[in-house]
């Protein structure tokens, strides 16, 4: 028998991906599941390998759940934060479990904090615990006992549990029950390093203190926009994808299927250049300083380190994505195990466009500095190099000319023309022009609107970007034609598609864009559409679980999320569109 066919992975099979609740410290996260099951956490870092896998249907585990068979789940997270409460109704009371990463995250090492609260009656819980690093490859071993402290191995990893009394080790994995009065709580702290651990042990209220301190610093209170608490805890969520390096990841997951069986299954665990951007032109309209200067610093560090090569994605320490293969797990349901990511391979033209309108935007709120118009210079100069070759563009394809690329580089111009010195701004807004002329040449549908490349004359809705950020007036009548495009081509239900595959009904090509739709309320915002906008907000606002974690996609037949979770640019989109939308 096989690692991944006992154990965690056998005994509990994985939700549908609205129940998954996430939490992190920046420098890695974890699923939780509604049975309080840890589903999927690789540690030390977001790309390391898995030590709870089950999401895959690998080994490792970490669950706490009442005792009883009988029971309903519900949580939420406490506002601001990535601390999320557990709760549980049994036929004998409620029982909440607080989970939270202490937060900040070390990069070396994880503190997962769990706090059993008896809030209604007696609890009874049962609690086990099977870290298995590198997706099972090293299965955990007890190295040293005493009282209710374990010292363990899994491979590298140093582990430490303190709290679970009574737990005996069976199958390798540490089992005990935890009867609660009313009214008590009972702490589990449990560290995962990639070095030795420190003789003292935590203190599980000063973590607790620390970290919501720590949130509430670095996540800003939020009124008067169209959402405030959903604008909020996108902001938190953001954060908490957010290395010490600046790097965030587009997702905390690898893996998840977009489609069934159509090997449309990636690993996001990585940083990309686009998505960053994204997530800093969102801070800089909320104000969370912290995130828009992470996100300008990782930027930055990359056009200075890489130039004309700047890479797609990189990892969050600034180092090559490995490449794709793929793992021997079963997989989430749909999919196969994959690890890795083809993306270094690609020229994606649009990445300098969006750094400059990054810049920008940090610039307009007095975050860029001096010292980081070293990289505005390599990112203007590649354009002015490069603007002309093929590239993979927004939705990592075949190459070819995408307009939305070169419409995207002209935003990004015109934008860091408004701070630069009267030399380069000239030069940058003539490029913006040719840039602009030349897709009209050859990439203006004949109906009056943009289309996708010249010889493909679909409509795409990546081209509602450039006008909402200046490449081309909001007012030109390729602007509306494209908007009118866009709603009528690709809008369903209140949904936006990318863009249509060829010979496919849209729907059965692949779910639905929450970032697309997000573009679209901007988009009529800007037109001054504001009920159509908001009505376009509300809709893929709602396309979540109870823990509001978005996918890339929705499925509006099935009403099911798709691709890996969570989707960080989603809510980027999600968390500037409820503060623009909100100003008329």
């Amino acid at each position: 028998m096989t690692p991944h066919e006992s154990g965690f992975g056998a005994s509990w099979p994985p939700h549908v991906l609205r129940e998954y609740a996430l939490i992190a410290d920046g420098e890695r996260g974890a699923l939780i599941g509604p049975r309080g099951d840890f589903a999927w956490m690789c540690a030390p870092r977001w790309d390391s390998g898995a030590v709870f896998s089950s999401l895959l249907g690998g080994p490792g585990g970490y669950l706490v759940c009442p005792a009883t068979p009988r029971f309903t789940w519900g949580g939420h997270y406490e506002e601001g934060t990535l601390i999320w409460r557990s709760r549980w109704v049994t036929t004998a009371g409620i029982i909440e479990c607080r989970e939270a990463l202490a937060f900040p995250g070390d990069p070396h090492t994880a503190v997962v904090l769990r706090r059993i609260v008896a809030v209604d009656g007696e609890a009874r819980v049962q609690v086990s615990l099977s870290a298995d690093a590198d997706f099972g490859a090293h299965p955990m071993h007890q190295v040293a006992h005493r009282e209710d402290v374990r010292v363990l191995r899994a491979g590298p990893l140093h582990l430490r549990w303190a709290g679970g009394r009574g737990a005996h080790l069976r199958n390798g994995q540490l089992e005990t029950a935890l009867e609660l009065r009313e009214g008590e709580h009972h702490d589990l702290v449990l560290e995962l390093s990639d070095r030795p651990l420190p003789e003292h042990l935590p203190n599980p209220d000063q973590l607790w203190r620390q970290t919501e301190h720590e949130w509430h610093r670095r996540v800003p209170h939020m009124d008067g926009t169209l959402a405030d608490r959903d604008a909020r805890h996108a902001c938190a969520v953001l954060t908490g994808m957010t290395s010490s390096s600046g790097g965030m990841v587009a997702a905390a997951t690898t893996a998840l299927p977009e489609r069934a069986e159509q090997g449309r299954n990636y690993d996001y665990r990585y940083c990309w250049i686009r998505d960053q951007c994204y997530a800093g032109h969102a801070a800089a309209a909320a104000g969370a300083d912290s995130l828009l200067d992470a996100s300008v610093a990782f930027i930055a560090e990359r056009l200075l380190d890489d130039g004309p090569q700047l890479k797609p994605a990189y990892t969050v320490g600034g180092g090559r994505v490995p490449d794709e293969s793929v793992l021997d797990l079963p997989g989430y349901p749909g999919a196969d195990a994959r690890l890795g990511n083809w993306v270094n391979e690609q020229f994606q033209l649009d990445s300098f466009g969006e750094a400059l309108l990054l810049f920008a935007a940090a610039d307009r709120v007095g975050h860029l500095g001096s010292e980081r118009w070293k990289a505005v210079e390599i990112a203007t100069e590649t354009i002015e190099q490069r603007w002309t070759e093929p590239d993979a563009g927004i939705w990592e394809l075949d190459n070819a000319e995408w307009a939305h690329s070169r419409l995207t580089c002209a935003a990004g111009l015109r934008a860091i023309s408004a701070a630069a010195p009267a030399a380069h701004s000239v030069r940058w807004d003539a490029l913006a022009d040719a840039l602009v002329a030349d897709t009209d040449a050859r990439s203006l549908h004949p109906s009056g609107r943009w289309q996708r490349a010249p010889g493909d004359d679909r409509m795409d809705a990546a081209l509602l970007l450039p006008a909402i950020r200046g490449g081309v007036a909001a007012d030109d009548p390729r602007t509306r034609l494209t908007l009118d495009a866009v709603r009528a081509d690709l809008g369903r239900e209140g949904y936006v598609y990318r863009f249509q595959h060829r010979g496919q009904p849209l729907a059965d090509a692949e779910g639905a864009f929450l970032l697309c739709g997000f573009v679209m309320a901007l988009a009529e915002h800007q037109q001054g559409h504001y009920v159509a906008a908001a009505r376009w907000f509300e809709r893929n606002r709602a396309a979540c679980g109870s823990p509001a974690l978005f996918t890339e996609e929705f499925d509006i037949v099935e009403r099911q999320l798709r691709g890996n979770l969570p989707q960080a640019f989603v809510h980027a989109l999600l968390l500037e569109s409820s503060h623009r939308l909100a100003k008329t």
